[in-house]
């Protein structure tokens, strides 16, 4: 039996293929071999097409499969670690709407320090242990305020694991 652990970051998709019975690694890569292209179309602004999150996890985890030897049907969990506060907009056919604003992307710092003051600093940072300003829920309020048409689309708002999930079932061969 094999475990598959996938790393997504905002520099790239590493991929390891595990044995479940000795816990050794059989084999391990990552994607793209330079760094992931990070978008940045205004100051403090950063964001990334999800699809290539997809992309080159196809590419890590079909390398380590190769590299392995070992079929793909013969993985028994999957393992996702991934960048936290990235915000996927997707329409009702879960067509992603605009590029994910990533977790390094700072626009909705003032959104995040109005939610601050308006929960309460001591509420908030004993519950959520950080402020708000780069989480997902601000990043959202400014897609709100200030993409009004994307706004109107959206049908859900997702992470990575959207991705994923999404893709992983032809990946796979379960559908």
């Amino acid at each position: 039996m094999y475990l598959l652990g996938l790393d997504v970051g905002s520099s790239s998709v590493k991929a390891a293929l595990i044995n479940a019975d000795s816990g050794e690694c059989l084999a391990s890569d990552f994607f793209p071999k330079t760094e992931m292209v990070i978008e940045s179309p205004e100051s403090g602004f950063a964001e990334q097409n999800p699809e290539l999150w997809w992309q080159n996890a196809c590419l890590a985890i079909k390398s380590v499969l190769s590299k392995a030897n070992v079929p793909k049907n013969d993985v028994k969990a999957i393992g996702i670690s991934y960048q936290m506060h990235g915000l996927v907009l997707v329409d009702e056919n879960l067509n992603v709407l605009r590029p994910s604003i990533i977790w390094c992307d700072s626009r909705a710092v003032e959104i995040g320090k109005k939610a601050l003051q308006a929960m309460g600093k001591e509420k908030t940072l004993g519950n959520l242990l950080n402020s708000t300003g780069n989480f997902t829920a601000s990043k959202m309020r400014w897609v709100i305020e200030n993409q009004p048409e994307i706004h109107k689309k959206t049908y859900k708002m997702y992470n990575f694991l959207y991705v994923f999930v999404r893709h992983s079932l032809k990946l796979f061969n379960i559908i």
